[in-house]
């Protein structure tokens, strides 16, 4: 009895030992990645840290030339740059945490800039942003560099000349190898605040923007409100169109076909024994509609999510759109990284209907479309040289295409002036 005790002892004491080394992996794991998530939070807040100090500059030199006149003319440019880097820094935000919701777009015009809130609570970023933030951006992007040259000093002191500046601040020599390892733990100090600090610097470089470019609790925001309604309504009528697509697709087509096939073959069974060629040649007919049903079947389901862009990715598959057109049409993609799949479905889906409306409507001779991504967003533009005067009203598919992107929460635009040319342009969140 006391033996069988002492194993489950045992036994208990072996799955608790086992526990706290897992846990303090997982939270060795979770430091490095809130650090490494912190240290690219930053490296991208001294982006717009920069722009926001050359634009403060410029607003000093706006300020400065008023009193003669020149900085008044400035001022419409001067708070265009502002409003667009208020509202960059709102995507690189809501890219590493939730979403800033933007005010109703402030003023251009001097005048009603002065009274207007919003227009001073970006000033207030501006200033902020390029005397606090730019300092922390700066060691988001030192503080590694430093860690990095100091812990690995042991590997290459040896090769340096005499009396070179051993450290990364700047001060003392290393004549030893005790000097070497003092270096090296100068870099492990560096890897602690690292490890320790990168997440507060980012949280404080980062709050100014979450609390001065947010709306405020002023601000109506029941038009965002209705938006986002009317945005929902339209991914659902979006995804009940997709259904309906597909239903009728497989009823007219692969149904069809199908049934044919059953027919072909229960009369070919009745003849095989009286007319073994009649039902030879029923059985070909059988085989035929089947091998119909089967491409059909397959051009369903390229229709609900094309395999080639998972196997060649978007440039592949808007390369194949491109080289299927009746129309000679040109590539231009520049997207580094993945999309999401339903981005990417999504897009794939606008070039491909762009495309057949091009051939079958506008009577062009030639075609292009660019892809780029950047930012966290996907931006596509279909051009050809048609007649133009494309409508949404036409039947065309544009509403269809319309109601994809609204289901992203991305935009649309059509120019199409009588005689050409045409561009329809879509902008979505890449999801990545």
């Amino acid at each position: 009895m006391t033996a069988s005790t002492s194993e489950g002892d045992g036994g208990a004491v072996g799955v608790g030992a086992a526990t706290p080394r897992e846990s303090v992996r997982h939270l060795a794991l979770r430091v490095l990645s809130t650090a490494g998530q912190a240290l690219a939070q930053l490296a991208t807040g001294l982006n717009t840290a920069v722009l926001a100090g050359l634009l403060l500059l410029w607003l000093a030199v706006t300020a400065a030339t008023s009193v003669v006149g020149v900085g008044l003319l400035m001022a419409p440019s001067l708070l265009r740059a502002l409003h667009a880097l208020a509202g960059r820094e709102r995507e690189r935000l809501a890219r590493r945490g939730p979403e800033v919701v933007a005010p109703e777009p402030p003023p251009t015009r001097l005048r009603l800039a002065l009274a207007d809130a919003t227009t001073r609570r970006e000033l207030r970023w501006l200033v902020r942003h390029s005397t606090l933030g730019l300092p922390l951006g700066l060691l988001g992007v030192l503080l590694p560099v430093l860690a990095v040259r100091d812990t690995a000093f042991p590997l290459y002191w040896t090769f340096l000349p005499a009396n070179t500046t051993a450290t990364s601040l700047g001060v003392g020599s290393a004549h030893t190898w005790a000097d070497a390892l003092a270096v090296a733990l100068l870099g492990v100090g560096w890897i602690a605040i690292v490890l320790g600090l990168t997440p507060g610097m980012a949280r404080l470089q980062s709050d100014p923007g979450r609390r001065l470019l947010a709306a405020g609790p002023d601000v109506d925001l029941s038009l965002r409100v209705a938006e986002l309604t009317a945005t929902r309504a339209a991914a659902l009528d979006a995804h009940a169109t997709e259904l309906r697509r597909i239903e009728r697709s497989l009823h007219d087509g692969a149904q069809n076909r199908l049934v044919s096939v059953a027919v072909l073959i229960g009369a070919s069974r009745r003849m095989v024994a009286r007319d073994p060629a009649g039902a030879d040649e029923l059985l070909e007919r059988a085989q035929s509609a089947a091998e119909q049903a089967l491409a059909e079947l397959r051009t369903v389901a390229r229709g609900i999510l094309p395999p080639v862009l998972a196997d060649r990715g978007l440039a592949g598959a808007l390369s194949g759109l491109a080289a299927d057109c009746a129309v000679p049409c040109r590539i231009d993609v520049d997207v580094p990284a993945r999309c999401a799949a339903s981005v990417e479905a999504t897009a794939y889906f606008v070039v491909a209907e762009a495309l057949t409306n091009i051939a079958k409507h506008s009577g062009a001779r030639h075609a292009v479309v660019r892809a780029r991504g950047s930012g966290g967003r996907l931006r596509l533009s279909v051009e050809d040289d048609g007649r133009g005067g494309a409508d949404e009203d036409g039947g065309s598919g544009l509403t269809g295409i319309r109601r994809r992107v609204a289901a992203h929460d991305g935009a649309l635009t059509l120019t199409s002036p009588p005689g050409g040319p045409t561009v329809l342009t879509v902008d979505l969140p890449s999801g990545s």
